[in-house]
């Protein structure tokens, strides 16, 4: 038999699968899940435990995964849809997720980097106009320490800031969240495991660390499908506006404001993904040992949605 790898970020809902997922196990295709089951609540659980980024259907099934994406995706951005709004946005979350990790692991994809920009415009609607998506959607626990999960979050709190902040260009907040979501874009591509506290990085760990916004840019900018202002927001979005962040060390007044909205929504994720810290005091440790490094409304905003 054949098989072709899916990402199981695509896997989400309560909606029942036409096709059997396999696994592979020592260059074995295992059976994990049959048809007629769906991917939710203790079972999707498991799976991100796991840590698997892909599993596996029979060829011949590829149509009906297709038409499972198809019809979950549709679902979840119809706002007539019965289904509940958590329900869509895990679906969404997961979504974003896989568009994500598409452009990530393809950089020279120009057609999967339109679609993750086009998703990103529905991502921004869907936002919008359902205000309970948000604490659904960062409510999702990133329990694999994943790079694009953790870029779907800061997507999500930064298109949060930018609503309250009054910004109504949608380009702009279209822009945002896709600088957002693939801003740590540079870690795929080095050895450096970023999933754990900045004060576990050794010196040589560290310098790597540092140069990723820099890096990361330069391998977005020699591609001709890119935007100019999602590779700024890349490049910028480890800055400060107290000129302390880095790898440029820029003022306030030096920043692209998309940039400075990415950056504050990075600096709380990360502390809580990555550094352990608890989510209901997150904000509270940001601005203790971050006083003057982010914009006080950003941090008002982020505290209003945090709690």
């Amino acid at each position: 038999m054949s098989f072709l790898p899916i990402r199981v970020s695509t896997l989400r809902g309560d909606q029942a699968i036409d096709f059997d997922t396999y696994v592979k196990i020592n260059e074995k295709q295992i059976l994990y899940l049959r048809k007629g089951d769906s991917f939710e609540g203790p079972r999707l659980k498991r799976l991100k435990g796991k840590k698997l980024k892909k599993m596996y259907i029979m060829e011949n099934d590829e149509g009906l995964y297709r038409n499972y994406l198809t019809k979950n995706i549709e679902m979840a951005y119809d706002p007539k849809s019965e289904k509940s709004v958590q329900t869509r946005s895990e679906i969404i979350q997961g979504l974003q997720q896989s568009n994500a990790e598409a452009v990530i692991e393809d950089v020279d994809n120009a057609e999967a980097y339109q679609k993750a920009k086009d998703e990103c415009a529905r991502f921004v609607d869907f936002l919008i106009r359902e205000d309970e998506a948000l604490v659904h959607i960062i409510g999702q626990e990133n329990l694999d320490k994943n790079l694009a999960h953790h870029g779907v979050t800061v997507a999500t709190l930064a298109t949060a800031i930018a609503k309250r902040l009054g910004t109504v260009d949608p380009r702009q907040i279209h822009i945002l969240s896709l600088g957002a979501l693939i801003h740590d874009i540079e870690h795929f591509y080095t050895a450096l495991d970023v999933a754990r506290p900045r004060s576990a990085f050794t010196p040589v760990e560290a310098k790597v660390y540092q140069t990723h916004p820099t890096d990361g840019a330069r391998r977005l900018s020699e591609k001709r499908h890119m935007d100019p202002q999602v590779v700024k927001i890349i490049a910028q979005h480890e800055e400060q506006i107290d000129g302390k962040g880095f790898p440029v060390g820029l003022q306030e007044n030096q920043l692209d404001p998309l940039a400075q909205i990415v950056s504050s929504a990075n600096a709380l994720d990360r502390l809580i993904t990555f550094e352990n810290v608890p989510r209901n005091s997150s904000v509270k440790k940001l601005m203790i040992n971050h006083v003057g490094s982010y914009p006080l409304s950003h941090i008002q905003i982020l505290g209003d949605i945090v709690g």
